[in-house]
């Protein structure tokens, strides 16, 4: 069995953490907001919160890829983890969010995503994307998303 990979990526916001964590828990919005996803069903009622669910679409190496995702953790406005379980490979997701500045006017979002191969089921996309190379192809594309996300926030979009 393969062992675990983490890649953690980060990035400085130009809003004050209230509205970044907004922005980062408007799952309706992520389709329109991010170029890495192709749409977004979320799958229980109520505020983002412990428990929500929602199916995500992506597009990864010219492949679309749909994962289940479950808030396992939520602290507004500082953290939340999701996890997913797909093709023998579980996935946890941390995003935290730190108040920066004097009049805590910026915010750098820390995310943090690991993939640990669990017993039984195939190698699905993610994980031959996590294994190897694709650690930078995973870095980058978190990267990017957390672009994308500061962007939309900065200026409004």
């Amino acid at each position: 069995m393969a062992a675990s990979r983490t890649v953690v990526v980060e990035r400085r916001i130009e809003a004050p953490q209230g509205r970044v964590w907004e922005a980062l828990t408007d799952l309706p919005a992520m389709a329109r907001v991010l170029s890495g996803v192709e749409r977004v069903e979320v799958l229980t009622e109520g505020g983002f919160a412990e428990g929500t669910r929602w199916r995500e679409t992506r597009r990864m190496l010219g492949r679309e890829a749909t994962e289940e995702m479950t808030v396992t953790e939520c602290v507004p406005p500082e953290r939340y983890v999701t996890v997913a379980d797909s093709h023998g490979m579980h996935y946890e997701s941390e995003i935290a969010l730190v108040r920066g500045g004097a009049t805590a006017d910026w915010t750098t979002v820390v995310m943090r995503f690991t993939a640990v191969p669990t017993s039984g089921g195939l190698p699905g996309l993610l994980s031959r994307v996590v294994g190897g190379l694709g650690v930078k192809a995973v870095s980058r594309a978190l990267a990017k998303d957390l672009d994308e996300m500061a962007t939309a926030i900065e200026h409004g979009g």
